[in-house]
């Protein structure tokens, strides 16, 4: 594990909410705002922004728990900013206050767990489970 990685560290991401971004799109609702499901990978993507770059050669991490909340609503054409701050660092284990804001309030905040694996060997097990290997 890299020495590099210690709490503080502070990651963003940002999107533009398009029409393919809806909840109706993506079938987690019938209204034409943010889908939650889109908020989430925008939040895994501010954790990533905050420690990929550090990581070993070889080494990723892996998002294994979300607790989050989505307490607004934000329609197409607003901005949408996720933050990402690591609060701790336990052996492989990574932990993220995560939020995010659109352009009028705070819509989501929460924790977001990741885990650092050997990239190789995560490969080998996808593909031994998928039956290629």
């Amino acid at each position: 594990m890299s020495d590099d990685l210690k709490p503080g560290l502070t990651g963003t991401a940002w999107m533009i909410v398009g029409t393919r971004d809806t909840a109706a799109r993506v079938g987690s609702g019938k209204s034409s705002v943010l889908a939650t499901p889109v908020m989430i990978g925008l939040l895994e993507e501010a954790a990533l922004d905050a420690v990929e770059h550090l990581l070993p050669e070889g080494r990723q991490s892996l998002g294994t728990r979300l607790d989050v909340s989505h307490i607004a609503a934000t329609p197409t054409g607003m901005r949408v900013e996720a933050t990402a701050v690591l609060e701790e660092v336990d052996g492989r284990k990574l932990v993220f206050k995560v939020s995010a804001r659109d352009e009028a309030d705070l819509i989501s905040e929460g924790l977001h767990e990741r885990i650092v694996v050997s990239t190789a060997s995560f490969d080998q097990r996808v593909e031994k489970k998928a039956g290629r290997g």
